[in-house]
């Protein structure tokens, strides 16, 4: 069968304290933090970083399939993963496919991945889940949900081979959310806990060890999605599993990421597997999807690839509930003017716009971006041929504006002009940053982000931001927004 030849995650920069929440309410207080996802963040930018980590060191080229999961996708009607594989720079001749409708979504697209590869449909296959899901305001989901994002790509030699695999339904009712509902909807806990989540995982994960001829013991590590820790214990034990197996559900430092936990759960286990090890991944959404892994070879890490611990450890606590609820839309507010959109000019700049793709003259050899038709340098005219670029660099110039689509800023967003390594500069938002720590020389990286929504669709672009710690880093320095909060302006 295939198997798994490398991984990633993301966590957003930014962070909530349950405390902050629970006192907004006056209701009692979670323990530990939530992951936030920026203003400029959904679940397709998300899902777009985990692959950049995934295929770090993959050539674009070698993937032929790409599945997003999401519970979350930024659009109905329209297909995510399609502008996903343009972001990671994906050739077009490949197949692209977006799960969702329940948070098993990604393991159920992890299994059409196994069965293109097994099947010799396509050569490696991209797994991309993440979700920015909403809690109700006030509620214990608005404490326990997390924003997210985890990547895995499957080949036939992936060193983390699947071993056995097995599903499970159950039309048992909750959570759920209908089209018209804004916020995650819940029936009885003790029931979906129950009679949902802990039979339909332990059925699924009992069943797959029962195929691989493995008892509970042989078991390295365990990555299973749970709601919150106590559920994930109750699932365990019913499997036989011991606590020193379980995988840290994440729940204090990130919450209930929803779709990508159990993956972002796996990539944590994976980071610390060694040869010989078992593993055992198992989702839960009306049913259960379980998977046995075991590691043939000792994973892959390439150089520059951040861990989960490391994006962990880089995070900026958002200090107020008030921002929170200001940057999440739940505050009334004036509308700004609608910034100008157009889906033809979208389209058409796609090249540069989505891919990152400049021009290169075949005369002086200038780098440009955008892509023009005349060299600035030696002024001939169609000579420029298309060139991948790089998506680091560093800051050149810079200014902090305070006026944004005809609004006055308190907290000023930095506008840069970055040198791209390898020639050319790129006028670009800086985000996920204190606007006082922008300086000229400083190293960039660029990330993909929803700029603005305009003409009735999101516009996407690449932002830069300072570069994020590839290994674990004490605490960064306070929240500043990268876009304007309604609370933040006058």
């Amino acid at each position: 069968m295939a198997g798994i030849e490398a991984w990633g995650v993301y966590i957003p920069l930014y962070r909530l304290s349950r405390k902050e929440i629970a006192q907004a309410w006056g209701v009692p207080a979670m323990a530990g933090e939530r992951s936030v996802a920026n203003a400029d963040e959904d679940s397709l930018t998300m899902a777009v970083e985990a692959g950049r980590e995934c295929l770090l060191d993959v050539e674009p080229d070698e993937v032929d399939a790409l599945f997003f999961a999401s519970a979350t996708a930024p659009y109905i009607e329209h297909q995510c993963a399609a502008t996903i594989a343009a972001a990671l720079d994906l050739r077009r001749e490949i197949y692209t496919a977006d799960f969702g409708d329940s948070l098993r979504a990604a393991t159920a697209a992890l299994r059409a991945a196994a069965d293109a590869v097994s099947s010799g449909s396509a050569r490696k296959a991209l797994v991309v889940a993440a979700d920015r899901r909403p809690g109700e305001p006030g509620s214990n989901w608005e404490q326990m949900l997390g924003d997210g994002a985890a990547a895995v790509l499957l080949s036939a030699e992936g060193p983390i081979q699947i071993k056995a695999l097995h599903s499970i339904t159950s039309d048992i009712v909750g959570p759920w959310r209908r089209t018209e509902d804004r916020f995650v909807q819940s029936f009885d806990a003790k029931l979906e806990t129950v009679y949902g989540y802990v039979q339909s995982v332990a059925q699924a994960a009992g069943a797959v060890l029962k195929k691989a001829g493995l008892e509970p013991k042989e078991i390295a590590k365990a990555a299973f999605y749970a709601p919150d820790p106590r559920a994930y214990t109750a699932a365990a034990r019913k499997l036989g599993l011991e606590q020193a197996q379980l995988q840290d559900s994440l729940f204090n430092s990130v919450g209930n990421a929803g779709t990508p936990l159990a993956l972002i759960m796996l990539a944590g286990a994976l980071e610390e597997a060694r040869p010989g090890d078992r593993l055992l991944l198992a989702s839960y959404g009306n049913g259960s999807d379980a998977f046995l892994l075991e590691v043939a070879t000792e994973p892959r890490r390439p150089a520059g690839h951040r861990s989960l611990a490391a994006y962990l450890a880089s995070k900026r606590f958002i200090p107020t509930y008030t921002i929170y609820a200001s940057q999440r839309g739940m505050v009334e507010r004036e509308a700004p003017p609608p910034p100008q959109g157009s889906a033809a000019i979208y389209w058409r700049d796609t090249a540069f716009e989505l891919r990152f793709h400049g021009a290169r003259c075949k005369g002086c050899g200038l780098v440009h971006y955008p892509i023009p038709r005349v060299c600035d340098q030696c002024g001939t005219r169609d000579t420029l041929e298309e060139v991948k670029l790089p998506r680091r660099g560093t800051v050149f110039t810079f200014t902090l504006d305070h006026l944004l689509r005809g609004e006055y800023l308190n907290t000023p967003i930095p506008r840069v002009v970055i040198e791209i390594e390898g020639g050319g500069r790129a006028f670009l938002e800086m985000t996920d940053t204190d606007p006082s720590e922008v300086k000229i020389g400083m190293p960039v990286e660029l990330t993909f982000r929803c700029l603005h929504e305009a003409a009735g669709f999101h516009n996407y672009y690449w932002k830069c931001r300072p570069v994020r710690a590839r290994e674990p880093v004490p605490d960064g320095p306070a929240y500043s927004p990268s876009r304007p909060a309604s609370g933040e302006s006058r």
